[in-house]
């Protein structure tokens, strides 16, 4: 059984990717921001409970260099999932989004280069590494994004989040380049849902489920496609990737393009009592031009990317990575049953 080294072991998908590998035999060094913080640990804690022995916390920091080198030692694999998420504007990009991505990716990979027992890196990237905006992929056959795609028109001021995740995968594959022990592998998700196994809400999915499901999309969406996929998806994409020693390059990781009415008429089929409080309509784009700010949307986000049909190429990871998606229709019934049970929506 492997010995793997999981960063951010407390977020959303990490905490994921921590199951699937202490289920498969595994044991886990799962590094987190802070050991004090018991309610971000909890679910790690019953984890830990129903693996006796096998998963251990350590304390590191993105923008510290301590505490990778100590979660590393014996490691065979380190998944890097620990990354700030943040859409839409921020006072301070370079500080809140970009140089924790960044800082944090070569923090990690400096500890590996100090690991001789290190064979294997995953990087937790994101379809946002890959394309700016919807409207870059039109002249396509199928509008479809592929693992050649590489985001070069995202800039800190139109799109910080996008940016970091180019950034620090860019700075992963270079510092791969320069050594020749531990190979790369890049794994791109779309919009991750599903449920969690933490009662965190401020995962940027929560927040939009929870929109749906209280009434704030009533009177309308815009025609805005998104490419969907589970977290346990996910996951197991990470766990193949890290153990699979045929692995290799970078990965697309989606289970649907959903256009965010079609996400509602999901909800609708999965949660009917719900029916009342979801869309059913779009709003034209000329409308939704003139509403972006009040919408929380630049103008210029509408301009490209509402009415711009996206599609994904994901062959590779379901070939090589052994990933099975589960139907959007399942992932957000699972998600809102989840946020019903931890009080996080009404029931």
């Amino acid at each position: 059984m492997a010995r793997v080294v999981v960063t951010g072991a407390a977020g959303y998908l990490a905490s994921w990717v921590v199951k699937l590998l202490l289920e498969q035999g595994h044991t886990v060094h799962g590094t987190v921001r802070s050991l004090k913080d018991g309610r971000k640990l909890a679910h790690l804690q019953r984890l830990s409970a129903t693996h006796p022995g096998r998963l251990a916390l350590f304390e590191a920091d993105l923008l510290g260099a301590q505490g990778f080198d100590a979660a590393m030692q014996g490691c065979s694999a380190v998944l890097h999932t620990a990354s700030p998420y943040r859409l839409g504007a921020s006072a301070d990009p370079e500080r809140e989004l970009i140089a924790p991505a960044v800082v944090g990716t070569r923090h990690v990979l400096e500890a590996v280069n100090r690991t001789a027992s290190v064979q294997r890196v995953v990087v937790t990237s994101s379809i946002a590494a890959m394309f700016g905006d919807s409207d870059e992929l039109q002249a396509r056959p199928g509008q479809a994004l592929n693992e050649t795609d590489v985001n070069r028109t995202s800039t800190a001021q139109s799109n910080a989040y996008a940016l970091s995740k180019t950034r620090s995968e860019a700075l992963a594959w270079d510092m791969q380049a320069r050594q020749q022990r531990w190979s790369l592998v890049s794994v791109h998700p779309g919009a991750i849902f599903g449920p969690s196994l933490s009662q965190r809400d401020d995962a940027t999915s929560v927040q939009l489920l929870r929109q749906f499901l209280d009434g704030s999309f009533r009177q309308g969406v815009p025609r805005l496609w998104l490419g969907t996929v589970d977290v346990r998806d996910v996951a197991q994409a990470h766990v193949s990737a890290a153990l699979q020693p045929t692995a290799t390059g970078r990965y697309l990781v989606v289970g649907e393009s959903l256009r965010l009415l079609e996400i509602a008429e999901r909800l609708r089929r999965s949660h009917p009592a719900r029916s009342a409080k979801l869309p059913t309509k779009e709003v034209p784009k000329w409308l939704m031009w003139l509403i972006a700010p009040l919408a929380g949307m630049t103008r210029s986000y509408v301009r490209h990317n509402v009415e711009h049909p996206l599609q994904f190429d994901t062959a590779r990871s379901q070939a090589e990575l052994g990933v099975t998606y589960r139907p959007a229709l399942v992932t957000l019934h699972d998600h809102v049953q989840q946020l019903v049970a931890d009080g996080l929506a009404p029931a």
